[in-house]
């Protein structure tokens, strides 16, 4: 058993099995205890589920038939479908999502492997694997980027590989998966062609890769997802700073590191990629994304909470494997596991030569380098031991996250008693636990048909109230109550819901179901 992990296959897949289940674990039991979200858990089940009947990926959690495609871009989606219908449940997603970004340890600890041995293979794994973008991600609802990061990792290393092709190849789902990524699809195609021989074929294909990633996000920003848009525009052009952009360049470039949270978000990421990481190529593939991030209005961007910092961490990580792979820091180092070094120029490949290249290395004038490898790897890893108790990996050993509170219970109670087909409006964390067995809309919001005036009607007949759910369910002590609905917007509809003649099924202080007349 031993001896197979020092090969680079089990490795790595060992390694990513294990934070596959530890992401699991994290992410079923925050579901478990109720802190998942129809914003955005419930939503993506919605979408999920649509597409798991062959229907068009309509969310009432957005609105009365607002079509997902519509907010994002990101029809691979699709392809859990068929498992979605097998076991149509919100954990299914967040098991998927789970699995999705272990993935991305398998070719970054396999790289690792490869640049030095077992041991830098599993420091590497471990720092993927613990990195605070992916943790929080894990932990955050599931969200679309779950596709993107083990992609990235597989494209990223394919680049320091040296192998353009792949590159390619693993980048370019990344379209389907979020607009912007786009943009990072162009970033490789660039390095492609900058690293490209004069007269190579590759030049050719880095600079169609380059322009085809830049029209990919031009098409979907500009026409694709404001045709499915009910307001036949792109959302989200509003907190892209276009008044800096087209104002003078100083205010642009002021805007990029102003407020000081976003120097937090800067230097956490160099810090992860051990600072030595910057000088990798690689670091470019970060650009786009945190071009966005940075330039945004929304304060929920710059920092480094929710999911945003997910798609950074294995191209940090690719970066630090590539910075300390050009130091020479470990050449010779894999010897353990049968492979040699590729010879210095003039040598003939063998393991003697290997053995004496080491050892030249070792005693020679490198030590530098091995010294700004280790600083690096030693930083990368401080950054995961500091980070690991403030990230929701820590909740694996925390006694108090797997308890069951009176509350939680009396909580599942109550949504019991809504069978399942029932129409529903539901404050947040109600709604993610609803969403894979009921038709679920916000509380907070006006359901359609529109209901009527209670003073137009007075005391309604049972069945007089048309277009309402059947059910009414809020939790008002919910901390996540006020986003994306104002606590006023949901208590002035609980109101209205009882004018209209909704009963009280269950008060249980903030806990409350109402059922139609």
């Amino acid at each position: 058993m031993l001896h197979a992990l020092r090969r680079p296959r089990p490795l790595s897949w060992g390694l990513a099995g294990l934070f596959a289940a530890l992401y699991a674990c994290v992410a079923v039991n925050r579901h478990r205890r109720m802190l998942t979200q129809a914003y955005d858990l419930g939503i993506f089940e919605q979408a999920v589920r649509a597409y798991a009947h062959g229907e068009a990926p309509v969310v009432l959690l957005k609105g009365p038939g607002y079509q997902l495609l519509g907010d994002h871009f990101h029809p691979l989606l699709a392809v859990l479908a068929p498992l979605y219908r097998l076991f149509p449940s919100a954990v299914t997603l967040l098991l998927a999502q789970a699995v999705l970004m272990a993935l991305a340890v398998v070719p970054l600890a396999r790289w690792a492997f490869e640049v030095g041995g077992p041991r830098l293979a599993v420091l590497v794994g471990a720092l993927t694997g613990t990195s605070w973008g992916i943790v929080e991600a894990v932990a955050d609802d599931f969200h679309e980027i779950a596709f993107a990061v083990p992609l990235l990792a597989f494209a990223a290393t394919a680049l320091g590989r040296g192998r353009p092709v792949a590159a390619v190849l693993w980048a370019l789902p990344l379209v389907l998966v979020k607009e912007d990524l786009g943009l990072t699809v162009a970033v490789v195609g660039a390095l492609v062609l900058v690293r490209a021989g004069r007269g190579s074929g590759t030049r050719a294909l880095g600079f169609g890769v380059a322009v085809f990633g830049l029209a990919a996000t031009a098409l979907t920003v500009l026409v694709v997802l404001p045709s499915f848009n009910p307001d036949g525009n792109f959302d989200y052009w509003g907190q892209m700073g276009t008044r800096e952009a087209a104002g003078a360049p100083w205010e642009l470039a002021a805007r990029l590191v102003w407020p000081p949270l976003k120097w937090l978000l800067l230097g956490l990421a160099a810090a992860t990629a051990g600072f030595l990481g910057l000088r990798s190529p690689l670091v470019l593939l970060c650009a786009p994304t945190l071009g966005w991030r940075l330039a945004a209005d929304n304060s929920h961007y710059w920092g480094v909470s929710y999911h945003y910092s997910a798609v950074l961490m294995p191209l940090l990580l690719a970066a630090l494997v590539d910075a300390v792979r050009r130091t020479g820091a470990f050449a010779g180092s894999d010897r353990g596991s049968g492979r040699v070094p590729d010879p210095a120029p003039g040598q003939v490949p063998g393991r003697r030569s290997a053995w004496r290249l080491a050892r030249g290395r070792e005693d020679g004038a490198d030590r530098a380098a091995v010294r700004r490898a280790r600083r690096a790897l030693a930083v990368a890893g401080l950054v995961a031991l500091v980070t690991l108790p403030v990230y929701p990996l820590h909740e694996l050993v925390a006694p108090g996250a797997w308890g069951t509170s009176p509350r939680l219970e009396r909580a599942r109670t109550m949504l019991a008693r809504i069978p399942d087909g029932a129409t529903v409006a539901a404050s947040n964390r109600l709604a993610a636990q609803l969403t894979g067995r009921a038709t679920v809309g916000l509380v907070c919001r006006e359901p359609s048909p529109p209901l009527p005036e209670p003073s137009s009607i007075g005391a309604p007949p049972a069945g007089a109230v048309r277009g309402g759910p059947d059910w009414v369910v809020v939790d008002l002590a919910d901390p996540s109550v006020h986003a994306p609905c104002a606590i006023a917007d949901t208590l002035r509809m609980l109101d209205r819901y009882e004018r209209l003649g909704y009963r009280r099924v269950v008060d249980d202080g903030d806990l409350r179901l109402l059922g139609r007349p």
